[in-house]
């Protein structure tokens, strides 16, 4: 077990200094995929704060039988993140392409998982057709909708959402 599946374990009980153990572990890396949806620090810290009220809450969902505490942590700040992208209506782009306006490789997924996990993710990835791939980077790594990544890539939207549902039923079929 992790660190972090650990410290998850001890916040579900109630565990207070667990939960900031927990923030002092993993903030940054959240922070940066907060940063990477939303693209604005002020944005992306309060996505951070409620990521981590939502953590605390429902720690006691996570099961480390079903993945690993980091990936389950991406998606909680993930999620709040979205919400707040939502709530603004708009998507802020930059030229900056290290906060994500531009396709990333299966390399940058490395955050979201450790070890076998993390090589067997970049292998399936690997094995996707570049446009499936695309698709599910930007929509799962950046946080875009699927009307964005079909804006982004210029494409229907339906056909976005084939290569997508494509992509991840080749991937969930790899990765079992």
């Amino acid at each position: 077990m992790s660190d972090a599946a650990g410290l998850l374990t001890r916040v579900a009980r109630g565990d207070r200094a667990a939960l900031h153990a927990l923030y002092q572990l993993q903030s940054v890396r959240l922070f940066g995929v907060a940063m990477a949806i939303l693209r604005d620090r002020d944005a992306a810290a309060d996505a951070l704060h409620d990521g981590f009220v939502k953590i605390a809450r429902n720690a006691a969902q996570f099961d480390p039988a079903r993945g690993a505490a980091e990936a389950w942590l991406g998606s909680v700040i993930r999620h709040a993140a979205l919400d707040i992208a939502r709530r603004r209506g708009r998507e802020i782009p930059t030229d900056d392409a290290a906060l994500g306006d531009t396709p990333v490789d299966a390399a940058q997924l490395d955050a979201l998982a450790t070890g076998e996990e993390q090589a067997r993710l970049r292998e399936c990835l690997a094995r996707l057709p570049e446009k499936n791939r695309q698709g599910i980077l930007l929509a799962f790594v950046h946080g875009l909708s699927h009307p964005q990544v079909a804006a982004r890539l210029e494409l229907p939207l339906g056909t976005v959402k084939a290569w997508i549902r494509r992509g991840l039923l080749a991937l969930r079929e790899c990765l079992a």
